[in-house]
């Protein structure tokens, strides 16, 4: 099973680690297109300040986050499971997971990013601000950036299991299963039960509670009918959702 997370808007002090090695990153075949938005990044944040506040769309009390990205190449950097914090990450709570289930977190979990593309939670990077909504001057949509390279990454890394997409819309942006692939997709919804609608809150908390049930079981459904039995079994309320593919998670209290 592959499951696609969605990184956090803050994130963790990058630390005093050694600094990023990019050849050492998953998914080698991003390489090429991490550099050229790493080389864009750094220099627009070192050229123009206010510029870059206004392309990462930063408002003035984060003015800091600019300074932070022109050192990217040099900050420490720190496994991406410790960079990434905020409500899906608590809930998912990495670090507290026995070393069975760490070890099921470091083969499964693909966190996609504006900067990166996506990592796995064990890869080293420095902490850093640049979401996959941001329209870089010379790059252009970083969405479009990274569809083509994640086409041809992807479906290598999905493997032959089941992928259970838990991202975003503006992260799903930059790699839409296709064929095959998609027919083996889940993409979970979480919906308050009484009102049938997302609350952002318990949706993150509650997709970061199913990864962690699912990790601490052991489950590896090979399909979604498989998916929902382990949910359940996991004492989940699960429905099929309005489109293909989409799996509904009803919670009765916001939380």
């Amino acid at each position: 099973m592959l499951v696609l997370l969605p990184p956090s808007e803050g994130k963790a002090a990058s630390g005093g680690g050694a600094p990023l090695k990019a050849e050492s990153l998953s998914l080698p075949g991003l390489a090429e297109a991490r550099a050229a938005v790493l080389d864009e990044l750094v220099e627009l944040c070192l050229a123009d300040e206010e510029k870059a506040r206004e392309v990462l769309g930063l408002s003035e009390g984060l003015r800091g986050e600019v300074a932070k990205n022109t050192g990217l190449r040099t900050a420490g950097a720190r496994p991406a499971g410790e960079i990434y914090t905020g409500v899906l990450y608590d809930a998912l709570g990495l670090a507290t997971l026995d070393a069975a289930a760490r070890k099921r977190a470091r083969a499964s979990l693909l966190v996609f990013s504006g900067l990166w593309g996506a990592v796995r939670v064990d890869d080293r990077i420095p902490s850093y601000r640049c979401s996959m909504g941001v329209k870089l001057p010379g790059l252009g949509a970083l969405g479009a950036h990274w569809r083509g390279p994640m086409a041809t990454v992807m479906p290598e890394a999905a493997g032959d299991g089941l992928v259970l997409d838990l991202r975003s819309s503006a992260y799903a942006a930059a790699w839409r299963p296709k064929g095959e692939v998609a027919e083996r997709t889940a993409t979970v919804r979480v919906l308050h039960a009484p009102t049938r609608k997302v609350v952002s809150h318990f949706n993150k908390a509650t997709k970061g509670r199913i990864v962690r049930s699912l990790l601490e079981a052991g489950a590896a459904p090979k399909g979604r009918a498989e998916l929902v039995t382990a949910l359940r079994d996991l004492g989940y309320v699960v429905e099929d959702g309005a489109k293909a593919g989409v799996l509904d998670v009803l919670v009765d209290e916001i939380h």
